[in-house]
C-alpha cells in the first residue's frame, strides 16, 4: 500500500475539516477516499464539495467496499466504540474523534477488541501535537519540576450560546451526547491533564447542570483531585463564561510553569522546596528562583499531524501520536468526576465503570430525548439503530 485512503464516518463540523484537509492533500500518501452520512443533506453536501468522492449512508456498506483503507469516526459520541468495533472485526484501522466513548465499559470493550485483533486503533487528541504541551510533558516527566506538588487549570473559554445547543437534537442530553462540557469541550484538557502529569487517585467533583443554558447536563463543574504522594490538583470548566480563561498551572518541589497564551514560563527553583524546608535557618527565607520564558508561535500540525502519524503507523509502522486504549485515562477522569457530583462524595479515578453505567442509565430514562433512543446496551443494537436511520 502506497497510498492511504481514508474513508470519514460522519460530515459534521469535524467530519468536513477532516475531508478538506485530506482532499487538500495536505496528508502525505493520503486521499479521501470515501464519505459515508446519514442524512441525506449532509450528503448533499458532501457531493457539492467533492463530487468525485464515493459517497454512503451505511457506514459498514463504506468500510467492506474496498474502497478505504482506514476511517475516520467523527460521529456523536456513544457510536465512536461501537462503530469502532464493528470496523475492527473486520479488519479496518480505526481513527476515532474524541472523546474515545462515554462511559469506560464502553471503551474497556473496543479495547478488549483492538487487542483481540491487533487492528491499529487511534485517538484524535490533537493537543498533544501542540509544541508547549509536549515541553510541559518532558519537563514534568523528565523532573525538572521535582516532585509533583499542585496542579491547576482553570479552562473557561469554551462560551457557548443556548442556539449552539439547540442546533443538534443529540446535543446536550444524556441520551445523545451523554454528558455536557466534560464529554463534548474538555477531552483534551483531561487527557493533557493525566498525560503530562499522570492520572490522580480520587476526586470530588461539583458539576453543575444547566446553570447557564436550557440543558439537562453539565455546564458549569468544579473539581478537586489528589495524587498518591499528596499532591492535588484543580480543574475549573464552564461554557458559561466570557471573557474565559485558559491557565495551566503545575508546581513541583524545583519550581513551576504556567502555560497562557502562547507562553510557558518556568520559575526554577534554586533550591527544592522541600530540601529548604527541612534545612534553612530561617524562618521566612527568601528563596532564589530564575524565571524562563518559552514562546511558541503556533499550536503544531494539531488534526492533520495526528492523521499523518496515522498513515505513517499504516505504511511504515510508526508511532501513533495517540494509540486508541490511551483514550480511556481522560474518560476515567471525566466520568469520575460526574458520579463524584452524584454521590456529592470522593471518587477513584480508575474505577470498574459499572456504578457510573447505573447511574447514566437512571439519567438516560429522564432525558428530554427519549423519542429518539442512542443509547442501548448491545452494539450490534446500537449499531442497527444507526444504520436504520438512513
Amino acid at each position: 500500500m502506497e497510498t492511504v485512503r481514508v474513508g470519514i464516518i460522519g460530515f459534521g463540523n469535524m467530519g468536513t475539516s477532516h475531508a478538506k484537509y485530506l482532499n487538500a492533500g495536505e496528508v502525505e500518501n493520503a486521499v479521501l477516499g470515501a464519505i459515508c452520512d446519514i442524512k441525506p443533506a449532509k450528503l448533499e453536501a458532501a457531493k457539492e464539495l467533492y463530487p468525485e468522492v464515493p459517497l454512503f449512508e451505511d457506514y459498514m456498506e463504506m468500510i467492506k467496499s474496498g474502497l478505504v483503507d482506514m476511517i475516520i469516526i467523527a460521529t456523536p459520541h456513544y457510536l465512536h466504540p461501537t462503530m469502532g468495533i464493528e470496523a475492527m472485526r473486520v479488519g479496518m484501522p480505526i481513527m476515532s474523534e474524541k472523546p474515545a466513548g462515554v462511559y469506560t465499559k464502553q471503551v474497556e470493550e473496543i479495547i478488549a477488541v483492538a487487542k483481540e485483533t491487533g487492528v491499529p486503533y487511534g485517538l484524535m487528541f490533537n493537543q498533544r501535537t501542540n509544541p508547549m504541551y509536549i515541553k510541559m510533558r518532558e519537563m514534568v516527566q523528565g523532573g525538572e519540576l521535582g516532585e509533583l506538588k499542585r496542579v491547576n487549570w482553570i479552562i473557561t473559554d469554551w462560551f457557548r450560546t443556548q442556539q449552539y445547543y439547540d442546533s443538534g437534537d443529540w446535543r446536550a442530553t444524556w441520551d445523545g451526547e451523554g454528558g455536557g462540557v466534560l464529554i463534548n469541550q474538555c477531552p483534551h484538557q483531561l487527557d493533557l491533564w493525566q498525560w503530562i502529569c499522570g492520572m490522580p487517585k480520587r476526586i470530588h467533583a461539583f458539576c453543575h447542570e444547566g446553570l447557564h443554558h436550557n440543558i439537562e447536563v453539565e455546564d458549569d463543574v468544579t473539581a478537586y483531585a489528589e495524587y498518591e504522594n499528596g499532591a492535588t490538583a484543580v480543574f475549573i470548566t464552564t461554557t458559561g463564561d466570557h471573557p474565559g480563561t485558559n491557565r495551566f498551572e503545575v508546581t513541583g518541589t524545583k519550581g513551576k510553569m504556567i502555560a497562557e497564551g502562547k507562553t510557558l514560563t518556568f520559575y526554577k527553583n534554586k533550591e527544592a522546596t522541600d530540601d529548604l524546608i527541612r534545612n534553612s535557618p530561617k524562618g521566612f527565607p527568601a528563596p532564589d528562583h530564575e524565571v524562563i520564558e518559552f514562546t511558541f508561535e503556533d499550536a503544531g500540525p494539531q488534526h492533520k499531524g495526528v492523521t499523518q502519524a496515522f498513515v505513517n503507523h499504516l505504511l511504515r509502522g510508526e508511532p501513533m501520536i495517540a494509540d486508541g486504549p490511551e483514550g480511556i485515562n481522560g474518560l476515567c477522569i471525566s466520568n469520575a468526576m460526574m458520579l463524584s457530583s452524584w454521590k456529592n462524595d470522593f471518587v477513584d479515578c480508575k474505577n470498574d465503570g459499572e456504578e457510573f453505567w447505573a447511574e447514566l442509565q437512571k439519567r438516560i430514562e429522564i432525558s428530554k430525548k427519549k423519542e429518539k433512543k442512542v443509547v442501548v446496551e448491545k452494539v450490534e443494537d446500537l449499531s442497527a439503530t444507526y444504520t436504520s436511520k438512513a
